[in-house]
């Protein structure tokens, strides 16, 4: 295991590690055994749409610990709180559902930590050190401030490929996961000018994990068009949704985004009964006039309302309508070869 060096900052960090919200564990490199950890406060996490690199500045105090230091503090940590997810396909209002949670003033937010990604790689990997490197921070993501109930971790889409494993390990946590129906899905994906890039990106990771369930063979990346990508990453995604649901027992709760758009006050209503959050009738009085809607969630010095996405979905629609054929096409004749996809398409919807 490597030596990190004992320097004031290190040795201050760590000895709060334990007992307070405001030392955040930011990034894991388990191949060298190291944990990032970082001051943070309560206004940060609020303020943080990304706790990854983003949230850094030269003002910034941090230290390198040895993972096995933040795992003793980890063990360390008293009455850890709640650690529920929203798990989701990507571009389905994550991240505004967290921000609405936000406004209970009892949950600490979570957005897409780093060291999500890194365990689902080291499940991927088969590493040994997964279970206690999720119970480490599972127990330092628990920590939170007085007001808070639960602490609410929203994942990245590709890293909600362990909800299930992660599930299974933490019985107490609970979970929603987001979706659209396909036609929707490829329609909001192919809206963004830099989707061509994004999609090919995910591309071979998304292929090989399809494969790995589909019983037919799958072309090529590089010849599948990029409407059909997104009928990819929508099929493969959607069936790690349903995998979750199905599998957990009633702690994952599936919700579809343009349904959650048409009725926000009752859908807000059942994912905080889902996490068991004490939430009271003037918080549901008032979430549907929440400023967290007439912003975009993910940059909110940006307008961005449910009139304006509805626009922004009807334009990619006349624009992309032949890619999204091509997607809507490509999951059909998949679905026709295959009856476990046909479930999937079925159960999901076109």
């Amino acid at each position: 295991m490597p030596s990190t060096p004992s320097t004031p900052i290190a040795d201050e960090l760590l000895a709060r590690l334990a007992g307070s919200a405001d030392i955040y564990p930011q990034k894991l490199e388990l191949a060298r055994e190291l944990v990032l950890i970082l001051e943070l406060d309560a206004a940060s996490y609020r303020a943080a749409s990304f706790l990854d690199d983003r949230i850094l500045s030269p003002r910034t105090r941090g230290a390198w610990l040895g993972f096995g230091k933040v795992a003793a503090a980890a063990r360390r940590v008293e009455d850890p709180r709640p650690v529920h997810f929203i798990f989701h396909t990507g571009h389905v209002g994550s991240t505004l559902v967290s921000r609405l949670l936000d406004d209970t003033g009892i949950v600490l937010p979570l957005r897409e930590p780093l060291p999500l990604r890194s365990l689902a790689e080291a499940h991927d990997a088969g590493d040994t050190r997964f279970d206690l490197a999720l119970s480490t921070f599972m127990r330092l993501w628990g920590r939170g401030y007085k007001a808070t109930h639960s602490c609410v971790v929203k994942a990245t889409s590709t890293a909600a490929r362990i909800a299930t494993a992660i599930l299974e390990r933490q019985t107490a946590s609970r979970a929603i996961y987001l979706n659209l129906r396909a036609e929707a899905y490829l329609a909001t994906l192919l809206a963004g000018e830099n989707s061509p890039i994004d999609l090919r990106g995910h591309g071979p990771g998304r292929i090989r994990r399809l494969q790995s369930r589909c019983g037919q063979p799958l072309a090529p990346l590089d010849e599948l068009s990029v409407g059909e990508l997104a009928a990819v990453g929508w099929l493969t995604e959607s069936w790690t949704q349903l995998e979750a649901v199905g599998r957990g027992a009633g702690r994952v709760l599936a919700v579809d985004f343009d349904r959650f758009l048409g009725a926000i006050g009752e859908t807000m209503g059942r994912i905080a009964g889902h996490f068991g959050l004490p939430v009271d009738s003037q918080y549901f009085a008032q979430v549907e006039r929440s400023p967290a809607l007439t912003r975009y969630s993910k940059a909110p010095e940006h307008p961005y309302t449910p009139q304006f996405r509805a626009e922004v979905l009807a334009d990619s629609r006349r624009r992309n309508q032949a890619e999204i054929r091509r997607g809507i096409a490509w999951l059909e004749n998949l679905a026709n070869a295959d009856p476990a996809v046909a479930a999937i398409v079925n159960e999901a919807g076109l």
